[in-house]
This record gives C-alpha cells, sequence and structure tokens, in this order.
C-alpha cells in the first residue's frame, strides 16, 4: 500500500498550496505586529535569600539559636535543593535554592511554603531578632530610569513629588512595578550636651526611658454604649520639633526643658546607604519594570508620552530626565534583524537569479519570508517574544533556509 506523499499532494494541488501560503504568510505578518519584544527572555530564579538580625549577638550564637533553626525547618520546602547559609555577629544568611528540574510555575509556591515555614517558627526565635526578612525578586529589570531633580528642592520635597510622579507611571500599561533609588530617610537628631549634663547631675538613660514613654504608642482602651463603640486616644505623643524641645523631665528634683540640654534637629539618614546625582545633581531615580510578556517598544512610547504629560504638570524647577532605557536598545536589536532579513532575501535573490536561473531564484526567494512567517505566527501561539535568544536562532536559521532551499530546488 502506497503511503501519502506530501510533495506529490502538493504538486497535483497546486491552488491549494498557493492560498495556503498567502493565508500563513498574512496570518504570520500579523503575528509578528503582535510579538512580545524584550531584551531578554524571561527567566524563572529559584533562590530566595533570608536574612535575620541579631544586634548584639555573637557569630556562635547567631548559628545555634537563628541559622540552625531555620535550616532544619526550611528542609521541609518541596524541591529543595540546596541550603547554603552564612552567620556573623548580629546577622544570619540563607540562601535557599530550588532543583533546576523544577517548573516555573511551581516556583512562587516553594516560596510561599518557605515563608509560611519560617513564620511557623517565628516565635522560638531570641528575643531582639530582627526579621526575618526575603528576598525572591532577583528577576527584576528596570528597562526605563529616571532621575528626578530639582534645584533647592531637598530629599522630603523630591520623595513628596516623586511618590506624585510614580502614580502616574503605575497606570501605564505593561507597567507592574516603580522602584525609588538613592531615597534619603528622615531622622529627628538630638545632640546632647555633655558638659550641661554633668552640670545639672542628669542620667543620660534615665532621660532616655522618660522620652520613649512619652512617645510610646499604646492601646488606651475603649467605650463601649449600646449605640457606639468609642475609641479613647490619650494625647502627648511628639508631632512637632518645638514640642520635643518642650518636653519636661525632672531628674534630681530639678526640673527642665529638653532644649536646656540638647540640641533637636531635623536632618536625613548619616551616613547615607546610597545617593544618586545626575550631571552633578543630587537627585532621587525612579525604576520603572515591566510585567512578563510584555511588549517594551510599545512600552517605551507609551512612557514617553506619560513623561511629557507628567513633566508639564511638576512645578517650576523640578525636572524629570530620561536615565536609561531599554526600549531603544531593543528597538535597535530588531531594527538589525529586518535589516538583516532584507538584505539576506536581496542577496539570495540576485544570487539565485543569476546562477541557477529566473524560475529557481524566485522559489528560492519567496521561501524565505513565507517560512519566517510561518515561524511568526507559531512564536505568537506559543507565547514566545521576540529577544536576544529568538533573534540570533532566527538569523541562524535564515542560513539553514536558504541552504536547504537551493538544495530542494536542485533535487527537483
Amino acid at each position: 500500500m502506497k503511503g501519502f506523499n506530501l510533495s506529490e499532494w502538493a504538486l497535483r494541488h497546486p491552488a491549494l498550496v498557493l492560498y495556503a501560503m498567502l493565508v500563513m504568510t498574512l496570518v504570520g505578518m500579523a503575528s509578528y505586529t503582535k510579538l512580545g519584544q524584550s531584551e531578554d527572555p524571561p527567566f524563572t530564579f529559584k533562590i530566595m535569600v533570608i536574612r535575620t538580625g541579631w544586634p548584639g549577638a555573637s557569630a556562635e550564637e547567631v548559628e545555634r539559636q537563628v541559622t540552625d533553626k531555620l535550616e532544619k525547618k526550611l528542609q521541609e520546602v518541596p524541591w529543595l535543593d540546596t541550603l547554603r547559609s552564612y552567620s556573623r555577629a548580629g546577622e544570619s544568611l540563607i540562601f535557599l535554592s530550588a532543583l533546576d528540574s523544577t517548573p516555573p510555575s511551581e516556583v512562587p509556591n516553594i516560596f510561599y511554603q518557605a515563608r509560611k515555614k519560617v513564620g511557623d517558627i517565628r516565635y522560638t526565635l531570641p528575643d531582639g531578632v530582627e526579621g526575618p526578612t526575603f528576598n525572591d525578586e532577583f528577576g527584576d529589570v528596570y528597562g526605563n530610569l529616571y532621575a528626578l531633580t530639582g534645584p533647592g528642592y531637598d530629599y522630603a520635597e523630591l520623595k513628596r513629588h516623586a511618590e506624585t510622579v510614580r502614580a502616574e507611571l503605575l497606570r501605564v500599561p505593561d507597567v507592574v512595578k516603580v522602584d525609588f533609588f538613592g531615597e534619603q530617610k528622615q531622622r529627628i537628631y538630638v545632640d546632647l550636651s555633655n558638659a550641661k549634663l554633668a552640670t545639672m547631675g542628669i542620667d543620660v538613660v534615665s532621660m532616655l526611658q522618660t522620652l520613649q514613654a512619652q512617645n510610646l504608642v499604646t492601646g488606651s482602651g475603649s467605650f463601649d454604649s449600646p449605640d457606639e463603640h468609642v475609641r479613647i486616644a490619650v494625647s502627648g505623643r511628639y508631632d512637632q520639633l518645638e514640642a520635643l524641645r518642650d518636653v519636661r523631665l525632672r531628674v534630681n528634683n530639678q526640673e527642665f526643658r529638653l532644649g536646656d540640654v540638647a540640641t533637636v534637629g531635623r536632618g536625613y539618614e548619616d551616613p547615607p546607604k546610597d545617593k544618586v546625582r545626575f550631571n552633578g545633581q543630587e537627585s532621587l531615580l525612579l525604576g520603572v519594570a515591566m510585567r512578563d510578556g510584555g511588549d517594551i517598544i510599545r512600552l517605551g512610547k507609551a512612557l514617553d508620552a506619560a513623561v511629557t504629560q507628567i513633566q508639564s504638570q511638576l512645578p517650576v524647577g523640578l525636572e524629570l530626565h530620561p536615565v536609561s532605557s531599554q526600549p531603544k536598545a531593543v528597538q535597535r536589536s530588531v531594527n538589525e534583524f529586518v535589516k538583516s532579513l532584507a538584505e539576506a532575501v536581496v542577496i539570495v535573490l540576485a544570487v539565485s537569479l543569476m546562477s541557477l536561473g529566473l524560475r529557481t531564484g524566485i522559489v528560492v526567494a519567496i521561501s524565505i519570508p513565507v517560512v519566517l512567517a510561518i515561524t511568526f505566527w507559531l512564536m505568537h501561539l506559543f507565547g514566545v517574544g521576540l529577544h536576544k535568544i529568538s533573534l540570533g536562532a532566527l538569523i541562524l536559521a535564515l542560513g539553514l533556509l536558504v541552504d536547504d532551499a537551493i538544495i530542494a530546488v536542485e533535487m527537483m
């Protein structure tokens, strides 16, 4: 019994073959415009870092009282590959790695289980332990960075306006996260005068305890009536610097103001953890991350329009500067691919026409865009976007395609 021969069937039904080629070419061209574009392919990081602080503890105490307990509990996490821990004075670090064979869909559940199991034994850790805190967001890529600058504006004012900018950027389609870099935390500094304290015989510890008790946040009770529930709030907490300066302290039968023995002022964290400067100006950096599977080119155009609108609404003196733009880099990569494709078609067509004749050359040249169009359609179906890996693979496959087309025509 003779089997089905696709080539023979195609030669007997040229009209159907031509129709299928045209339809798939048009569908492929439409699919190309819908493909997601990014610089790198999506990649699932299967590592989580668990950090726990214990100020004042030695490395041995951290190892025995914190790290060992957490490691034993984390061994129950499914799909676990390795646990690496580092214990030093005041800090414990544990790196949890999942198996390479772990399905990407299972990774969020693994991290959830790690958080849950650590939370189950949180009460067994020593008093004074800070955390544990978890970091599993290694895959975030900030494709666009913007610097908010304003001569004469301090960090508090920059942060206040940056929050408004952040809210506007989050409304842009495909934006999943906007983070700040170079933010300076505000602090209130109480600089004590040792000379005045010694003269008045004031105990520093007692004074600090009085200040902490005055500003303590604690429940004050409530009153229940048949009609309503009334919360009781106690006043007296510090809400202004002047109120802090006017705090009355009594030590050794002496009553005095805090401002008499200390200088109270507002400032920023010193030394700062990180600072950002743009063109020599202190600034606040905003990083924009795209959702998985998004189109970085379309996102770049939407961000340009949003930034132009935001800039027109900012106060005089504030400017939002683009620092880096991943969409432009991706656009260059895509343009280089399209240029390579056009050059390949022209070169193959010219060489084929001169060496193989008119009919054979046209067959070879037509095979390139048709096969690529079908490839784009399949990429759209399987959710494969345009990025460095896929574009590189397409360029390599293009050379093999031309070679195979010439061999097939010569055999025919």
